[in-house]
């Protein structure tokens, strides 16, 4: 059944080092489980668990958490559908934690809508910072409402930044939220080259190298979304131990 409980039993007060208020923790493992919780509650987080995708589910409507840390393989159902459930009627922040090291099921996870993708066995420290990063982000987001309404064209490619929507060829192309990120960092700098840190920095909040494989598996989906939807969608450049650029197409 889920839980709930906190340093005291009470919702933490927000932590000094910028860490989620409410953490979900969807985790069927006694043991990892009870390291998490440990590790939240030594830290002044406030949280709760469930130990079923069905238990997460309800959880995250009714407690309204800050943040949800999922491992993927859950009892009753996979973490992937418990990820697409969610991101129908929710944009809650999901870290993954899972034993999963093929990159085939971090792009599942990512694409269905993850923010993060953190493999077992980890460090708490990485834990707290993935945490710290994703709710810097979160805040930043939360306190810059007025989006502008400029759209921005680049050739075949279209990104109506007040609708947050994504167009190739004046057909909708559907992002996950963290490709749309980094789609709208590239635009919103194209024809420079933005190194790894920059980006990481800028999407992340965070330039730990843990964080580059993530980065990686982000840019080749977003790329492949773009290239399906039109050949002719190749302004995303790689510089091979540097960063990434968008090129300005002529014309």
């Amino acid at each position: 059944m889920p839980h709930t409980t906190g340093q005291t039993g009470q919702p933490a007060e927000q932590h000094p080092q910028g860490v989620a208020e409410r953490v979900l923790v969807v985790e069927d493992d006694k043991a990892i489980r009870a390291l998490v919780t440990t590790t939240l509650e030594s830290n002044g987080i406030s949280h709760l668990w469930a130990a079923t995708g069905h238990d997460a589910l309800a959880e995250a409507t009714r407690a309204n958490p800050d943040i949800m840390l999922l491992d993927l393989g859950l009892p009753d159902m996979d973490g992937v559908e418990v990820i697409r459930t969610v991101r129908q009627w929710s944009m809650l922040p999901i870290i993954v934690l899972s034993a999963r090291t093929e990159d085939d099921d971090k792009v599942a996870a990512l694409d269905a809508g993850a923010d993060d993708y953190l493999t077992k066995p980890f460090s708490v420290e990485e834990l707290l910072a993935r945490l710290r990063a994703t709710l810097r982000r979160v805040r930043y987001e939360r306190g810059h409402t007025n989006v502008s309404s400029s759209v921005f064209e680049n050739g075949v490619l279209r990104i109506d930044f007040a609708a947050g929507c994504v167009s190739v060829e004046g057909q909708e192309v559907h992002l996950a939220p963290m490709e749309y990120k980094l789609l709208c960092l590239l635009a919103s700098n194209v024809g420079k080259v933005l190194t790894h840190k920059a980006i990481l920095q800028a999407v992340w909040g965070n330039t730990l190298a843990q964080s580059l494989p993530s980065l990686r598996v982000f840019m080749a989906t977003l790329r492949k979304k773009l290239e399906a939807a039109s050949p002719q969608c190749t302004c995303i450049r790689t510089h091979v131990g540097i960063g990434y650029r968008m090129s300005r197409v002529e014309g």
